[in-house]
């Protein structure tokens, strides 16, 4: 039997131990071969070498060894550990549920202990109570004895050894009465004399009463009003008397009467002068009161006996007897009204002199609580036992506080159990989920990738056809139409860019789910941007006559750091927003610092329709931007205001007067997909995705979006953003390249005067602005008259005069006085700015007044220029780019330049070959990445190379690896700037990623498909030193 217990602890502790080694070779084994065997094939395993090649060889090494785990140990290893699992859960549950078990039989005992302490301390509360009660009446009776004693002394003393007696009844009743704070339990002391029967007649004769009896009153009790001395029998005949002859106030009716008729009083007399010592009667009802009390007694004695006198020695020497009146009701009653806790206990005051018949002295019949405690009461006579009996006086309460321990001890203890069994058993359900979790983790990432997978390939398939449509619809308006042909041209381009936009917005909106849209950090020019935003907007503003502005402050940085596509978008979405619902008034964009709103009255708007830019009323402004951090203490303002911040805190606010958003639709305006109303996107169109895009956009910006819209009155959206100060003399700006820094011909301009005459200050303003860009001075008046005084008077010469339309239409005459009398000094150039012009051509001709140069809003500064340098007779010096130029021109600026456009699409070849050849480039067009090898090998002749992305064979990535390591391998110096040619990326796939790829690579750029002529000119010229 030993051998058979041995194996089986052998088998046993096998067991044990089998199971963690098969559980600690599974981790080791799916970490092994999860990144070799396709659990999780990413990006990383894919393109890390050292995992496939080790000790166990290469791939096919790893899978044979996995195969062999699987068939061999794998399955086996499963179960053990599954049947461990099971166990494990088994044997937690039943601790789970001994635990339990445990703590209840711990808080039960917690409970008992503390109830039975409770009770202690219950008890002992009501012994010490019951205690100090008794002690206090104990020591008050024992004062009052021995004044009673003293008192006894002083009768012997003046009266009995004084002839006469220096002592009477009023003496007596006015000493006791003024010395009763001395005996505060007593209610009255008397004096009997001791009076034979052969002395009572003389006795009587001298008192002038008779002695009288006192069991008459025992038998036959009176109440207090019923009590009459003269009612009472003559003592009989008997050898001695105790007649009452000194009495206190209170008890004086028991003068004359005969204490040793009385049965109590007789053997408590007779009692006291046989001891010498003072003795108590037994409870009884007292005269007159009619109330429980007892006397205590005390014999006056001729002369001072010795200590050992005999009784009959005490006898003879007997003078009379001094008592003491205790009513005991009134007097315990007293006592327990001096301490706080009386309502509390109730107290019984018991005679136990016959046990078996105890007298209650004082108490009542009020049942109380079960327990109560007795405290013995020594009054002085050995012959009377007194007992003080006390109980709390409501029963015991419940023991919370035992109840709350025990409970809560409990309720901590299972909570604390219940969290580590529900944390192991939530461990247990992880662990078993987790395979599951890892499924649909692969799966969640397989979508995703496919999801962008898909949005790369929809944006390639559909952009690279409509790179061809929207390419050849430019190239056929370069050719000889007519006018109905050029507008189905213009209304086919119409159409192309709206699908584009759309593509753009449904892509930038499925970037925002996935989270990945990621922004750009270059420099660029803000007003640059305004002005092209302006350019897009301005055919439909002029079609509707509506006002369309721009102002942007001076204390904004000429360059900014930041995305400047995404804050275009965001620009445009809101004004095409705008462009839609406002068929009246202005649309007017402005751009200030933060803290110069917040810090500066002048740039908030007035209530007024006078203030505003086209005269029709506007919403408040300052109700859109309501609730941003920015405006709070709490907000990053504090940041920004620091002159030596390299970040500026832009607020930028759109305002127009279109038809407002109705007010139960506001809620909703930044949900993607959500229309106003269903028949605003018949209308107007329009996907209802741009404001929640911008929105997003403005978050990403580190910024805020809010709007006011009142309807039939208009809307205004304000929205904050962060950039970095992009200004040469910055930190940031010395750093980053300049993207796209337009030109302005403003050194022409230096010098000139200009005059604005405007009644509206908004819209003069904004004129000024403009003109202030190309480094005019600018004077503003309100009526020709103003502007009339200040050409003729005025210390510097007026030589442009900017009126607007409404002060030239307003009256014909005085226009006409105003030309005529600026022909007498020098004539300045008069232009006329106005929204539209035929509005414009109508009046012109009813005035007479032909002459003045008509410049149609929007104003932008690149327009003014050149419309001033053709006005003027100003050669244009500067560089010609962001300028309209006739297209003659257009072939000087690539003139010489020799570019390769690689890209299998023929229809994409053939639009980027028009677009560069129209600049005057040199191009070469070939269709694989190969031949584009074999072209860019050094040394070659071409100036720079247009590459699509996505071409069978070799793609553009791979071709630009290539081409750079080619240049590497032949440039000897280690400086390949001479051998390294632009290469600039053609794709249709908008991703943030592929762009970080295209740089990533060694391109120096790219181009979004569908692209303009312009697109492709200004991205291959930043290449090339300006002609």
């Amino acid at each position: 039997m030993s051998l058979l217990h041995v194996v089986g602890f052998g088998l046993k502790v096998g067991h044990l131990l089998w199971v963690p080694c098969c559980l600690i070779v599974s981790f080791i084994y799916l970490n092994w071969f999860n990144c070799n065997l396709g659990i999780n094939h990413n990006h990383n395993c894919s393109n890390n070498n050292k995992w496939k090649m080790g000790f166990l060889g290469d791939y096919d090494g790893k899978v044979w060894l996995n195969n062999w785990w699987e068939k061999n140990l794998g399955n086996t290893c499963k179960q053990y550990y599954y049947k461990y699992k099971m166990l494990r859960r088994s044997w937690w549950r039943k601790l789970w549920h001994a635990y339990v078990v445990f703590w209840i039989v711990i808080s039960s005992s917690r409970f008992l202990h503390m109830s039975s302490e409770a009770t202690e301390k219950r008890k002992e509360s009501l012994v010490s109570l019951c205690d100090e009660r008794a002690r206090m009446l104990q020591d008050q009776f024992n004062v009052s004895m021995n004044h009673i004693q003293a008192m006894s002394i002083l009768i012997s003393t003046f009266h009995h050894a004084m002839d006469p007696s220096a002592i009477d009844q009023k003496t007596f009743a006015r000493y006791t009465e003024r010395t009763a704070f001395e005996r505060p339990l007593t209610s009255g002391v008397a004096y009997a004399v001791r009076v034979l029967h052969s002395e009572r007649e003389q006795f009587e004769k001298q008192q002038g009463w008779t002695i009288k009896r006192m069991d008459t009153l025992e038998q036959n009790p009176v109440q207090e009003d019923d009590f009459a001395l003269e009612a009472l029998e003559p003592s009989p005949i008997q050898e001695e008397y105790a007649p009452v002859i000194f009495a206190q106030e209170t008890i004086k009716h028991v003068i004359s009467v005969d204490v040793l008729s009385g049965k109590e009083d007789q053997e408590n007399v007779l009692r006291a002068r046989e001891s010498g010592k003072g003795v108590l009667t037994a409870p009884f009802r007292l005269l007159k009161t009619n109330r429980l009390g007892v006397i205590l007694t005390f014999a006056v004695y001729k002369k001072e006996l010795p200590s050992n006198a005999t009784p009959d020695e005490r006898i003879q020497a007997t003078d009379g007897y001094l008592g003491g009146v205790f009513d005991i009701e009134s007097l315990v009653e007293k006592l327990l009204q001096q301490l706080a806790s009386k309502q509390s206990v109730i107290v019984n005051v018991y005679d136990t002199t016959n046990h078996t018949d105890p007298i209650a002295m004082y108490g009542s019949d009020v049942l109380g609580d079960e327990f109560y405690h007795v405290s013995t009461l020594n009054f002085g006579d050995p012959f009377r036992k007194h007992e003080m009996h006390c109980r709390f006086k409501q029963k015991p309460p419940w023991p919370w506080e035992a109840i709350h321990s025990s409970v809560g001890m409990l309720v901590i203890a299972v909570l604390i159990g219940y969290i580590l069994y529900a944390t192991v058993n939530r461990m247990f359900i992880s662990e078993d989920n987790y395979n599951e979790q890892m499924e649909l983790k692969k799966r969640a990432q397989a979508a995703d990738v496919a999801k962008s997978q898909f949005l790369a390939t929809v944006s390639h398939e559909i952009r690279t056809p409509m790179n061809g449509v929207l390419g050849m619809l430019n190239m056929l308006m370069d050719t000889d139409l007519d006018v109905t042909q050029q507008e189905y041209v213009r209304t086919a381009q119409g159409s192309g860019k709206a699908l584009v936009s759309l593509i753009n917005e449904v892509l930038d909106q499925a970037k925002i789910d996935s989270g990945k849209l990621e922004l750009e950090a270059v420099v660029f020019d803000l007003r640059a941007i305004l002005d092209d935003v302006l350019l897009l907007f301005s055919e439909k503003s002029q079609g509707k006559g509506v006002e369309l502005a721009v102002y942007v402050s001076d204390e904004v940085p000429e360059q900014l750091i930041g995305d400047p596509g995404r804050f275009r978008q965001i620009i445009t979405n809101l004004m095409g927003n705008s462009i839609k619902f406002t068929e009246k008034g202005h649309i007017f964009v402005t751009i200030h610092l933060v803290e110069e709103v917040v810090h500066s009255i002048e740039v908030e708007p007035q209530s007024t329709s006078k203030d505003t830019l086209s005269g029709y009323p506007v919403a408040d402004i300052r109700r859109s931007w309501e609730g941003f951090k920015a405006f709070s203490q709490e907000g990053p303002l504090g940041s920004f205001s620091s002159p030596s911040s390299e970040l500026v805190n832009l607020i930028v606010s759109v305002e127009d007067t279109g038809v407002g958003i109705p007010l139960e639709a506001q809620s909703r305006i930044f949900t993607p997909f959500m229309q106003v109303d269903p028949s605003i996107s018949r209308k107007h169109g329009g996907t209802g995705i741009g404001l929640s895009i911008s929105k997003c956009l403005v978050g990403r910006m580190n910024g805020e979006i809010g709007f006011v819209s009142i309807p039939n009155i208009g809307s205004t959206f304000t929205f904050t953003a962060v950039f970095t100060n992009g200004s040469p003399n910055s930190k940031e700006g010395r750093s980053q390249p300049i993207n796209n820094q337009p030109h302005l011909a403003s050194s022409e301009f230096h010098g000139t005067n200009a005059l604005v005459i405007d009644p509206r200050p908004i819209r003069a303003k904004v004129s000024r602005y403009h003109l202030q860009r190309l480094d005019i001075r600018v004077e503003l008046v309100s009526d020709l008259d103003q502007g009339l005084s200040l050409i003729t008077n005025g210390n510097s010469p007026i030589s442009i005069v900017f009126i607007e339309q409404e002060v030239w239409d307003r009256d014909s005459s005085i226009s006409s006085h105003f030309v005529n009398n600026t022909r007498k000094v020098d004539p300045p150039k008069l232009f006329i700015l106005v929204n539209s012009n035929s509005s414009f051509r109508a009046s012109s001709v009813n005035s007479g007044d032909p002459f003045p140069v008509v410049i149609t809003k929007p104003l932008k500064a690149s327009m003014l220029a050149v419309t001033l340098q053709r006005a003027m007779g100003v050669g244009n010096r500067g560089n010609t780019r962001n300028v309209e130029l006739p297209s003659l021109s257009l072939h000087h600026l690539l003139r010489g330049r020799r570019i390769l456009v690689v890209d299998d699409n023929s229809v994409n070849r053939t639009v980027a070959a028009g677009a560069l050849k129209k600049y005057g480039a040199d191009v070469v067009c070939i269709s694989s990445g190969k031949d584009a090898v074999a072209k860019l090998n050094p040394p070659h002749q071409f100036d720079a190379c247009f590459m699509d992305i996505q071409m069978p064979e070799m793609d553009g990535f791979e071709a630009t690896r290539r081409i750079r390591e080619l240049e590497a391998s032949m440039d000897g110096d280690g400086n390949n700037s001479k051998l390294h040619v632009p290469i600039l990326a053609m794709t249709a796939d908008v991703m943030q990623a592929t762009n970080e790829e295209c740089l990533k690579t060694g391109m120096d750029g790219y181009v979004s498909k569908p692209f303009e002529a312009e697109q492709l000119y200004r991205e291959v010229s930043r290449f090339f030193p300006p002609s």
